[in-house]
């Protein structure tokens, strides 16, 4: 899917030479106080969702800053629930909300690496994920 890019940009979350292959990071691109959106990369590409699991209302994913992984980091894990979610398609493989998925978020990349949300207007940032190739 390509980006719309009519719709504004985020600040730079970070670079893509940030993230090693099977990192994740989260970030407060809305300065709320807590992170609200992560990363994931995979191999050379790279997935966003809204830190909140499906489960249960506004629960976030980690137990600690940036821990969004199992520890073999094949899936995203939800620390309260014990759900594990595939990276590529956000969707839960195991636990109590299985077969319903993470909002993904869409990202921009710049040539320079750079990695940036696209923002909706009035829901923040949008669903289907832009990974990098």
């Amino acid at each position: 899917m390509s980006a719309d890019k009519t719709k504004p940009l985020t600040k730079v979350l970070c670079c893509l030479s940030d993230l090693e292959d099977g990192e994740a990071r989260g970030f407060d691109p809305f300065k709320i106080g807590r992170d609200t959106v992560f990363v994931v990369r995979r191999s050379d590409k790279v997935y966003a969702y809204r830190d909140v699991c499906p489960h249960y209302g506004s629960t976030p994913l980690p137990w600690k800053k940036n821990a969004y992984l199992t520890r073999d980091a094949q899936h995203i894990f939800c620390s309260a629930h014990g759900a594990t979610f595939d990276i590529e398609t956000g969707t839960c493989t195991l636990g109590p909300c299985l077969g319903q998925s993470l909002t993904s978020v869409q990202i921009a990349i710049s040539q320079a690496g750079e990695i940036r949300l696209f923002l909706e207007p009035e829901e923040g940032p949008i669903r289907t994920p832009v990974a990098t190739g």
